[in-house]
């Protein structure tokens, strides 16, 4: 009778005061593995998150989550830093391009009210796409038929365009002269290639007696009758045919837009 009595007693106070570390060890382990599963995460911004929620549900001023550093997983450290260069270029060439964009813009304006308020615009018009400001000239504005030679009351216009040109001295200029399809063979001109070439160079002359001009900025071509802008079955088509076109040469284009910003005629 004795011996049930202390058997009873015996489980009446049984020490199980080994459930609360057992309890918080559990916890520590999920927080282990939960920890352990974020950093596997390359979104540091959620890591971060979860980490401040873990410091504050366990109020410990220094763990296991303090001073935290997050890697991400399969990055080279080299290839972060090539790529935070490559956006930094791309954000100062788009920067570039801005600023290109208005210079272009503020010319091409300069030279629309200059053709407005001489009434030139049957003789000029301007055009700016992804790739240059164009200006064209017809050849009746500039040459007596089949001569090279600048009309004397013309060079007031290459001079007009020419200070408007002196404030963009960094981009590439092209002067291109151009012909209809009729054939011309004289003591001076074997061809239009002659008369087109000659054309382009007379003009550019003229241009650059503005020594604030760079030489090394410009180049002359002669096209001939090979790039019409219109037939050359009517007399209208070989008009516009004969042309000179000087080309501000943009230096960022993006090869994905072709679109043309704006014209007037």
């Amino acid at each position: 009778m004795s011996k049930k009595h202390r058997h009873e007693e015996h489980e009446e106070h049984q020490d199980e005061s080994w459930l609360l570390p057992y309890s918080d060890l559990l916890t520590l382990l999920l927080a282990l593995f939960i920890v352990l599963y974020a950093m596997s995460s390359v979104d540091a911004k959620k890591f971060e998150e979860m980490s401040q929620a873990f410091k504050m549900t366990f109020n410990q001023g220094n763990g296991i989550l303090e001073n935290t550093a997050v890697i991400r997983t399969g990055e080279d450290p080299d290839n972060i830093k090539e790529n935070d260069k490559d956006e930094a270029a791309e954000k100062e060439r788009e920067a570039l391009m801005k600023q290109e964009q208005e210079d272009l813009e503020k010319l091409k304006k300069q030279i629309d009210q200059y053709i407005a308020s001489h009434g030139l615009s049957a003789e000029l018009e301007t055009k700016l796409n992804q790739s240059q400001l164009m200006i064209t000239i017809s050849d009746n504005a500039l040459f007596s038929s089949g001569s090279a030679e600048v009309k004397p009351e013309s060079k007031e216009l290459a001079n007009a365009i020419s200070a408007m040109l002196q404030n963009y001295t960094d981009y590439e200029i092209v002067v291109s002269g151009h012909t209809d399809n009729q054939p011309i063979a004289t003591s001076e001109f074997k061809s239009n290639w002659d008369l087109s070439s000659s054309r382009a160079i007379r003009f550019m002359d003229i241009l650059l007696q503005n020594n604030k001009l760079k030489p090394e900025r410009f180049s002359a071509i002669g096209y001939g009758e090979y790039r019409p802008v219109a037939t050359n079955d009517t007399a209208e088509g070989r008009s516009k045919n004969r042309r000179v076109e000087v080309s501000i040469l943009r230096k960022y284009t993006d090869p994905n837009n072709t679109q043309q910003i704006s014209a007037t005629k």
